[in-house]
């Protein structure tokens, strides 16, 4: 009766190791994958915007990023700004490091409040999903607006 328990035993272990193997095969193969490409491999509609809104930026990277059922693509330019792009290529996040981000990318709703309240600040990022626009001023202001671009949280 014991040999036959430590058999039982002896075979869950067994199925206890070989299913936490399985979790982590599976885990690594449906996390993110970063992989460089050249800004030609990128969706025409971006690459169109580096075109118009970056004329002057020299591409340091990009890259893909491919999850399980989102892609997304990141460029980085020589000077440390960094643009962000969804899977069909229209912009996501804008990051400057020192100077302000393009105003003809800024929705003019956002660009006036910014103007009335914040006077000596400007737009350093800008990050839109399905839900909002969020910026981040130069004042340390992070300003959040919704779609109808009402102020719905600040954070300093």
């Amino acid at each position: 009766m014991f040999n036959q328990y430590f058999k039982i035993v002896k075979d869950m272990k067994k199925l206890a190791f070989l299913l936490a193997g399985l979790v982590v095969f599976q885990a690594a193969a449906f996390a993110s994958d970063d992989k460089p490409i050249q800004v030609s491999e990128l969706p025409q509609t971006a690459q169109q915007f580096i075109t118009t809104h970056f004329p002057d930026h020299k591409v340091a990277m990009a890259k893909v990023d491919s999850e399980l059922f989102e892609k997304s693509y990141e460029v980085v330019f020589t000077n440390g700004d960094k643009v962000e792009f969804d899977r069909s290529g229209e912009w996501t996040e804008v990051q400057y490091r020192n100077g302000a981000v393009p105003s003809a990318i800024v929705p003019a709703e956002i660009t006036k409040y910014v103007a009335a309240n914040y006077p000596d600040a400007f737009i350093r990022s800008i990050e839109r999903d399905r839900h909002d626009y969020e910026v981040k001023l130069s004042n340390r202001w992070e300003i959040k607006f919704d779609l109808n671009f009402n102020v719905i949280d600040l954070d300093n």
